[in-house]
């Protein structure tokens, strides 16, 4: 959970193209989009602010070598992390490289709530471009319980809808979520932080 101060607050959303909502929602809100409209205004934290640093086919190698320019110079107060879809393709190969790179994410983070995402299932057809996806997913977990980061675990999330079945209606393509995902993924992310869902909308 999340505690709110009095004071204003900063927060940073790091991470790959579905943090930065390239695309696949077609001008609805991304994930993180739906995030500040719940923070900013359903919550009334209006000179709260929400700083979206996502580029889209960055590992976490990229977000730390970048690290000042994307995350540090905002000197968060949350700095929200989720990566691994793009690490995935690296299959097994990529898991060490992966630990290393997010563990170094959030240990220059000293000063922030941690928040880490672990990534969204894919289509079956782009399970076969990312078969290790499940093992990046568990790094995620084994990280955040390490750090004592808070975890959003959208793979359960979207395992618990789509157990046997492929989760296209969540998808724009084999690895993006459309509209429908987003929102289901700032839900459940708000849902964990303890700051409620979205409303009226």
């Amino acid at each position: 959970m999340i505690e709110l101060s009095a004071a204003p607050m900063t927060w940073v959303a790091a991470g790959d193209s579905i943090t930065q909502g390239v695309l696949h929602t077609y001008g609805a809100r991304s994930w993180v989009e739906h995030v500040q409209e719940r923070i900013r205004w359903q919550l009334g934290r209006t000179t709260d602010i929400v700083v979206n640093s996502g580029v889209s086919a960055w590992c976490a190698g990229d977000v730390l070598g970048a690290y000042d320019h994307l995350i540090g110079r905002f000197a968060p107060d949350v700095l929200s992390i989720s990566l691994g879809t793009n690490d995935a393709i690296a299959g097994r190969a990529g898991l060490d490289a992966f630990h290393s790179g997010l563990r170094a994410v959030v240990a220059r983070a000293g000063g922030a709530r941690i928040v880490l995402h672990t990534p969204v299932l894919t289509s079956l057809s782009g399970r076969r471009v990312r078969p290790e996806l499940p093992a990046y997913c568990q790094a995620v977990r084994e990280i955040a319980e390490d750090t004592g980061a808070l975890l959003v675990d959208h793979e359960a999330h979207w395992l618990a809808r789509f157990p046997d079945t492929d989760p296209i209606p969540w998808l724009d393509d084999h690895a993006h979520p459309n509209a429908t995902g987003h929102r289901r993924m700032a839900d459940h992310t708000l849902r964990t932080l303890g700051l409620g869902e979205l409303t009226g909308l």
